[in-house]
């Protein structure tokens, strides 16, 4: 298949190139940006006046609930949102039924993931079997399986002695540790502690469940040399120990999730369980700390943080309710928010879900990662052209995954997706 981009506004963020131009696309990458092959010859023309052609957008933490949920067809779902919101590449934590710490189920996954022909799936490994926190998986066989890196999902390592030997295995083969950084006993409640939580009732999560994990997590790599990759940051003391770990030279890089990005804990409500999530969100100096910090470069990459809860399970009292709410469709939209309450160029505002995620997750694609996160001639031609001007409103109805519960539900956000291409295939279409 053969296509012509005609007319949009053409934004690398890794390069700067920021343009109007066509750009042409054949046998799976792009061939011309401007200038076309005199040869060339399109099967398919696309009309991107007004709009934005920009790299595939990078998500970080997704989670598609397979395996576990095959009868209710949620990798099909799911994947299609990923294309409905310009994600052509996501990432799976492990955290799946069953977890997904042997290499026949990472192949099985991978294998289900390519027929569909939507998005392109990554899947973490389980750094610990059944992420108990015990014993050491087969990060070997798991990364020849297919996965980028090994996470304890959601679940905290209580055990530092198996930390230890997780980042000792992990640095002999420079795989890359993806962590959530929660201490195992402070990180047991339900809000982030402070005086909304107390006045609500709720067990309280303070900022030293993420300080002292953090302090645990530098002192280990010091030791070890291993790459990390923390996962949601949520505090602004959180921020200022990346940055100076950062400064120090350790090899690391993080990510913050949609929701803590443009929320506070105030957002909670009267027990509202569509913002019950993990991690807790925290007060307005952490949101502007976690601003501040995407936009230095501090953290790296925003993440929707996906996590489709059913009905049932959002019905419960807030601190029985399932943590979580549906972001792929959200994450351009959120950040194009973001961007603009700052005051920075779209290459800015898109860097956080393209190139920036694509130079964390490079390192683990080995030479895969050529032209990863950019829209160069000769990169693989998974792209995102949208509507910058266009609003649209957060609801179920505008919801292609099956989880409709977002903190965000009604309001009216920046950003349509007008088509998504990936490896050269219409994989979405604005209808």
């Amino acid at each position: 298949m053969s296509i012509l981009i005609k007319g949009g506004r053409v934004i690398d963020p890794a390069s700067g190139l920021d343009a109007i131009a066509d750009v042409a696309v054949a046998d799976g990458r792009v061939v011309g940006i401007q200038t076309i092959p005199a040869d060339f010859r399109p099967s398919h023309i696309l009309e991107a006046s007004a709009c934005v052609v920009a790299p595939g957008l990078i998500d970080l933490a997704a989670r598609l609930r397979e395996p576990g949920h095959e009868h209710a067809r949620m990798l099909e779902s799911e994947m299609a949102a990923a294309v409905a919101g310009g994600v052509t590449r996501l990432v799976c934590p492990p955290d799946t039924d069953p977890v997904l710490d042997e290499p026949g189920l990472v192949e099985m996954l991978r294998f289900r993931s390519e027929k569909l022909n939507l998005a392109r799936l990554h899947p973490l490994g389980a750094l610990t079997r059944k992420l108990a926190g015990d014993t050491l998986t087969d990060m070997v066989e798991l990364s020849e399986a297919g996965c980028v890196a090994f996470s304890q999902a959601e679940l905290p390592l209580a055990n530092t002695l198996v930390m230890q030997r997780a980042f000792q295995y992990a640095s002999t083969f420079d795989f890359a540790v993806w962590l959530r950084a929660q201490d195992f006993y402070l990180g047991r409640g339900v809000a982030a502690s402070g005086a909304l939580a107390t006045r609500m009732g709720l067990s309280g999560v303070p900022v030293a469940a993420e300080t002292i994990a953090l302090h645990t997590i530098f002192e280990l790599m010091r030791a070890t040399g291993v790459r990390v990759h923390l996962c949601r940051l949520s505090s602004a003391a959180g921020v200022a120990l990346v940055r100076e770990a950062k400064r120090e030279g350790l090899r690391l890089s993080c990510d913050v999730s949609v929701n803590s990005l443009h929320l506070i804990d105030g957002d909670i409500g009267y027990f509202d369980s569509r913002a019950r999530l993990n991690p807790p969100l925290r007060q307005q100096r952490d949101r502007e700390a976690l601003q501040a910090g995407l936009a230095d470069g501090t953290i790296d990459a925003l993440v929707s943080d996906h996590t489709p809860v059913d009905e049932d399970a959002k019905a419960l009292p807030f601190a029985e309710s399932e943590a979580g709410a549906t972001g792929l469709e959200l994450l351009l939209s959120l950040s194009l928010k973001w961007g603009a309450q700052r005051g920075l160029s779209l290459a800015q505002s898109l860097a956080p879900i393209c190139s920036g995620p694509a130079k964390v997750i490079g390192p683990s694609l080995g030479a895969q990662s050529e032209g990863v996160g950019r829209v160069q001639v000769g990169a693989l031609a998974d792209l995102c052209v949208f509507d910058p001007a266009a609003a649209w409103t957060v609801g179920a109805d505008s919801l292609r995954s099956q989880g409709k519960h977002t903190p965000f539900s009604g309001y009216e956000l920046p950003g349509q997706v007008r088509y998504t291409l990936v490896g050269g295939r219409l994989a979405f279409r604005a209808t």
